[in-house]
């Protein structure tokens, strides 16, 4: 395994973040364009990690609220099949988390999860655990609102953080 990079995407990272949010299996599958509008606007927000430098092999797509711009809402977090069980997600998100908080005004995480995704409940408890967080789970949309079929969404909010 060579050594994990963590970056600010650029839209050239778009294609690749598209690719390993197809191949999940878990996430919503957003269009190939989302990633590079993603990448041009919210990239500041956002991380890709690659091996060595070399293509992307996860990605955090994330964007701070109008409301509350001391809250990083994580839309996306995602790791090539390839990579998973290597501890890449949560590095991502502590990468991701330490550059924003250094910029001065991070406070809360905040992402949505599904009932049925059992590493990304994981992945939100353990950090809060390791950044001696408080974290409060509540139903943020029940499925009955999607127009699709789509499961609930769970909202995590993690915070205050430490500074």
């Amino acid at each position: 395994m060579g050594t994990l990079v963590m970056a600010i995407p650029t839209v050239e990272d778009g294609a690749a973040a598209w690719h390993i949010a197809r191949e999940s299996r878990v996430l919503d599958a957003n269009s190939s364009y989302s990633y590079l509008l993603w990448f041009r606007d919210f990239a500041r927000t956002s991380v890709v990690a690659s091996e060595s430098g070399d293509m992307p092999v996860g990605f955090v797509t994330g964007f701070c609220r109008p409301e509350q711009p001391d809250t990083l809402v994580v839309w996306q977090i995602a790791v090539d099949r390839g990579q998973r069980g290597r501890g890449t997600a949560s590095a991502m998100l502590d990468h991701l988390t330490a550059r924003l908080a250094a910029d001065g005004g991070l406070r809360h995480l905040e992402t949505t999860i599904s009932p049925d995704n059992a590493a990304s409940h994981q992945l939100f408890r353990s950090f809060a655990q390791r950044h001696a967080a408080p974290l409060e789970r509540d139903l943020l949309f029940s499925a009955e609102l999607f127009p699709d079929t789509h499961e609930a969404e769970f909202l995590y909010r993690i915070g205050p953080l430490p500074r």
